[in-house]
């Protein structure tokens, strides 16, 4: 499951690589073992805690038919992908977001993956240039922040300018034995 959660966010990093002539990809993966300190299954949430203490709370899909079997004090490894392409475009502001989620059966362990895959194109509010970030205001207003890869010329963007960005998001959940 790990596997195709990579292998997806990695062919649609590479399909949009190949489109647009000033495109790069950029791929950034964390991973951490997490423990599960809440599980509120009329809500669909569960909330974790870090290795180094931060909490958060993932909603957990329709979909997924195994909360049932999710406990407090349960250790999970997970693994979060991000890729961003950027490209300079002059076309108008729009956005489509596609999702696909895949999660393991009924009665097997808890995990699972998703993989969400946006594309933006906006107008640069700010450029980071140090931490190679842009800041792309969306055609509804919202600000994104993107990292950008080393082989995009970041130094040819400026503030104002036009870009095309698809970003993919792959979160892979799978339960750590003890």
């Amino acid at each position: 499951m790990r596997y195709l959660a990579l292998a997806t966010c990695f062919a649609l990093a590479s399909g949009v690589h190949a489109q647009p002539k000033d495109a790069a990809v950029a791929v950034q993966e964390t991973e951490a073992v997490v423990t599960v300190t809440k599980v509120d299954k009329q809500k669909r949430t569960v909330t974790f805690r870090g290795p180094k203490g931060g909490v958060a709370t993932l909603s957990v899909p329709k979909e997924a038919q195994n909360l049932d079997q999710v406990k407090a004090g349960q250790q999970y490894k997970m693994k979060y992908v991000e890729s961003v392409a950027v490209a300079i475009d002059k076309g108008a502001p729009a956005a489509a977001v596609a999702r696909e989620v895949k999660l393991a059966p009924k009665g097997a362990k808890p995990g699972g993956m998703m993989v969400n895959t946006m594309h933006l194109a906006g107008v640069i509010d700010a450029v980071d240039y140090t931490n190679r970030y842009v800041a792309v205001r969306g055609p509804k207003g919202n600000v994104v922040p993107l990292k950008v890869a080393d082989d995009v010329p970041l130094e040819q963007l400026t503030a104002g300018d036009r870009i095309s960005a698809t970003y993919t998001e792959a979160l892979v959940i799978e339960l750590q034995p003890k």
